[in-house]
C-alpha cells in the first residue's frame, strides 16, 4: 500500500473514529476510558497498530524512536497529542480530556519499548 492510500485509509478511519464519538460524546465524557490500552485502541491505534505509525514508519512511537525525538514522558506525548506534527490528528482536551489523554499516554510508556 503507497502512502497516499495508507494516508486516505488513516484519514477514513478518523474521521469514522470521531463521528462515532461525537455521537456518544456525552456518555464517554461522564465515563472517561477505563484504561490507556482502551483509549489507545479508541484513538491511536488505527494510524500506530503495535507502537507502529501507519504514515511514517520511521516515526513510530517505540521509546528510543519517541526519545530520539525528545519525547521522553506521558507528559511530552500529551503535548504531542495537543499539538502534533505533520499528518497526525490533533486531540483538543474537549475530545480528548486530559485525565484520559494521561491514561493513553501512560500506556504508550509502559508498552511500547
Amino acid at each position: 500500500m503507497n502512502s497516499e492510500n495508507k494516508l486516505k485509509m488513516c484519514l477514513l478511519v478518523g474521521t469514522f473514529s470521531l463521528s462515532v464519538f461525537s455521537a456518544s460524546e456525552n456518555k464517554v465524557q461522564a465515563a472517561g476510558i477505563k484504561n490507556g490500552e482502551e483509549g489507545f485502541k479508541q484513538y491511536c491505534a488505527a494510524c500506530h497498530p503495535n507502537g507502529g505509525n501507519v504514515l511514517k514508519p520511521t516515526k513510530n512511537i517505540v521509546k528510543n524512536t519517541l526519545e530520539k525525538n525528545g519525547i521522553k514522558t506521558a507528559n511530552d506525548i500529551v503535548k504531542l497529542m495537543r499539538k502534533p506534527s505533520g499528518e497526525m490528528t490533533a486531540f483538543d482536551e474537549k475530545t480528548l480530556p486530559e485525565n484520559d489523554a494521561k491514561k493513553i499516554a501512560d500506556y504508550v510508556i509502559k508498552t511500547f519499548k
